[in-house]
């Protein structure tokens, strides 16, 4: 719902008191339709297992229909592949019954940053790779995704960078030889967590996409891990767009909901509109508050930033 809406119909009360229908349960439609929680947001945000387990409860299924309600109309699950095969198939059943999308899962066999490391150019990472591609493509049949996250892993100090660069340039035209005949893409994530990681600037990871030149080797734009490795985000997010297939959001510092930290959401969310995106914007980060009034908050947050028309 757009900013001046939310103000006419006056949501004003303290976060307790506007979502006491909610607290109770998520089933109050009526509640949601007069506070104008229950439209669409402008921009397609995707949330994370666990982000609304407060009100919902345990259940990822009653999640997903509690965020529906609120007008979300995606998820993200770095873990999916680590789910059994009947319940991605329920995930994926549920999402199409009501029109949401599945965003990213993690394409990786052993962890987020990937012990194993397509710099080294060794035949075993290779394959475990290849492996997993097609591991990756019946998860994605089951519950309806279109991306993957690729960590391509740490340096080799002991080669030289622009062989490090071949090896991962080599590595992911495989992978995406692999992913391209079933419409999977591939989004590379440059990341802030360690000085060891091979992938850290978007300026880098365009240059791989172009290397390896496929539809399905595309660049995950992360703007909390951005923020911190390079700044600059909206001049960047324009430099690289062609080869920006996703997009994940964190507040810096602390990594939770924007409002939070430095980062100018509303005006990144604006840009992103004006520019027509329609992808995903995957919701990457903690909450700042606990229990329920942390979940609020939450939703809060997201409507104030989305509320740039």
């Amino acid at each position: 719902m757009k900013r001046k809406n939310f103000i006419r119909n006056g949501v004003v009360a303290s976060a307790a008191t506007l979502f006491a229908p909610v607290l109770s349960g998520f089933k109050s439609k009526d509640f949601l339709h007069k506070a104008g929680y229950d439209g669409a947001f402008n921009l397609n945000y995707a949330f994370h297992e666990g982000m609304f387990s407060q009100h919902a409860g345990a259940s990822f299924l009653d999640q997903i229909k509690y965020a529906h309600s609120l007008g979300f109309r995606s998820i993200e699950d770095n873990g999916m592949m680590a789910r059994t095969p009947e319940m991605q198939q329920q995930i994926g059943d549920l999402l199409r019954s009501l029109k949401m999308d599945m965003g990213v899962f993690v394409i990786t066999s052993d962890n987020w940053h990937w012990k194993t490391s397509l710099t080294t150019g060794k035949k075993e990472y290779i394959d475990q790779m290849e492996t997993d591609c097609h591991k990756a493509i019946k998860v994605a049949k089951r519950c309806g995704a279109k991306w993957v996250t690729v960590v391509p892993g740490n340096y080799d100090r002991s080669l030289p960078v622009e062989q490090q660069s071949a090896n991962v340039i080599a590595a992911l035209r495989k992978a995406a030889a692999i992913l391209e005949p079933h419409g999977l893409i591939m989004v590379l994530e440059p990341l802030s967590d360690n000085s060891d990681l091979f992938l850290r600037h978007s300026a880098q990871t365009y240059l791989v996409c172009k290397s390896v030149n496929s539809p399905s080797c595309k660049i995950l734009f992360d703007i909390y891990h951005m923020q911190r490795n390079e700044g600059n985000i909206i001049a960047n997010m324009d430099r690289f767009w062609e080869e920006i297939a996703y997009i994940q959001i964190g507040d810096n510092p602390g990594r939770n909901e924007p409002g939070t930290g430095e980062i100018n959401y509303k005006n990144i969310f604006k840009h992103l509109y004006n520019k027509g995106y329609k992808g995903i914007l995957g919701m990457e980060h903690g909450i700042s508050g606990k229990g329920k009034e942390g979940e609020v908050n939450l939703i809060k947050a997201y409507r104030e930033s989305d509320a740039f028309l």
